[in-house]
C-alpha cells in the first residue's frame, strides 16, 4: 500500500512482515497515549455531595501524570505485550491485504488512479477481516490498560497478557475473547478506511503537486491527515468498544450506546479525543514512515533479482 506503482512487485508475505513490523514499532512509541485514551473513555462522572462531578483523570497530560504518579512509569505501558500481539496480527493483515483486495475490486488490468470509493471499500473489508482474527488481543489489551491503582491487598485480575488469555477462557469461556466484536468490527473497519484510504488518496494527491514526490515530507503529511480523519470518524465506536471490553455490565452494543448517551450525553463519545488524536496522529506518522522505509528493502531486492 505504501508504494502505489503497479510495476513494482512485492509479495503478500513481504508486505505482511513490513506492515507488522511498522505497526509494532508505532505501538511501542505510542502505548502511553493509548493507555491515557482508554482511561478517559472508561471514566464515568462521579457525583459528589455538592452536586459537582470530580473526574479522576483530566486531559491527556493530566491522565499521563496521574497514572505515572500512582502506578509508576511502567503503568503507562500496561497492555503493551497484548498491543504488540494485536499489531502483529491486525496491522499485518489490514495493510497486507489492502493492495490485493483493491486490485481484486478494480481488476488486475486496471490502469490509472483507482477511485476513492474503491479504496474505501477495500479498507473497510480488510479492517473487518483483520479484527475478526485479532479481537482476542484487543480485548486483553483493553482489560490490562483499564486497571488502575488498586487498594492495598487487592490482587490484579491478570498477571500479564498470556495469563489474561487463559483466565478469560477459564472464567468466561472461549467466546468471551470475542466480546465487543460488533463495535470492534465497526470501529476498525471505519478507522481502517479513514486511515488507509485517506493516506492513499492524500499521498497520491500530494505527489502530483510540483516539488513534491515520494518523500518523507509527503509520508508525514499524509500520515498526520490519516490520523485526524480516523479519530474524527471513529471516536464514537471507539468509546463504545472500550467500554464493552472494559466493563461486562453492558448487554450489547446498543445497550452500551444508549446508556452512555442517556447518562453522559453526546460528548461522552468524544472523551479522550485529544489524546486519541495525539496518539493516532503520532501512530500513523510513525507507522507509515517506518512502513515506507522498510518496504524499500524488499522492493530493492525484488528489482535486483
Amino acid at each position: 500500500m505504501a508504494d502505489l506503482n503497479p510495476r513494482i512487485e512485492i509479495s503478500f508475505l513481504e508486505t505482511f512482515i513490513c506492515s507488522a513490523f511498522a505497526a509494532c514499532f508505532a505501538e511501542l512509541c505510542t502505548v502511553p497515549l493509548d493507555t491515557a485514551k482508554v482511561r478517559l473513555q472508561l471514566q464515568r462522572k462521579i457525583p459528589t455531595g455538592d452536586g459537582d462531578n470530580l473526574p479522576k483523570y483530566r486531559g491527556s497530560l493530566g491522565t499521563l501524570s496521574t497514572i505515572a504518579r500512582e502506578e509508576g512509569i511502567s503503568g503507562l505501558w500496561k497492555g503493551v505485550i497484548a498491543g504488540l500481539h494485536r499489531q502483529c496480527i491486525y496491522g499485518g493483515l489490514r495493510i497486507g491485504l489492502y493492495e490485493p483486495v483493491k486490485t481484486l475490486l478494480v481488476g488486475s488490468d486496471f490502469i490509472g488512479d483507482i477511485p476513492l470509493y474503491q479504496k474505501i471499500l477495500a479498507a473497510l473489508l480488510t479492517g473487518a477481516i483483520a479484527i475478526i482474527v485479532a479481537n482476542p488481543t484487543d480485548l486483553v489489551k483493553v482489560r490490562l490498560q483499564s486497571e488502575g491503582k488498586l487498594p492495598a491487598g487487592v490482587p490484579r485480575r491478570y498477571a500479564g497478557a498470556v495469563d489474561a488469555y487463559f483466565t478469560i477462557v477459564k472464567m468466561e469461556g472461549v467466546s468471551a475473547l470475542w466480546t465487543g466484536l460488533g463495535p470492534n468490527i465497526a470501529r476498525n473497519a471505519i478507522v481502517n478506511a479513514a486511515e488507509l484510504a485517506s493516506y492513499d488518496q492524500i499521498k497520491e494527491t500530494i505527489m502530483k503537486i510540483p516539488g513534491f514526490g515520494d518523500s518523507v515530507l509527503t509520508h508525514l503529511l499524509a500520515g498526520l491527515a490519516a490520523g485526524f480523519f480516523a479519530v474524527c470518524i471513529g471516536s464514537p465506536v471507539d468509546v463504545v468498544k472500550s467500554r464493552m471490553m472494559g466493563d461486562s455490565t453492558y448487554r450489547n452494543t446498543i445497550d452500551c450506546f444508549i446508556k452512555t448517551m442517556k447518562t453522559e450525553g453526546i460528548m461522552a463519545f468524544y472523551k479522550g479525543f485529544l489524546p486519541n488524536f495525539t496518539r493516532l496522529g503520532t501512530w500513523n506518522v510513525v507507522m507509515f514512515l517506518t512502513l515506507e522505509q522498510v518496504k524499500k528493502v524488499f522492493l530493492r531486492e525484488v528489482l535486483l533479482d
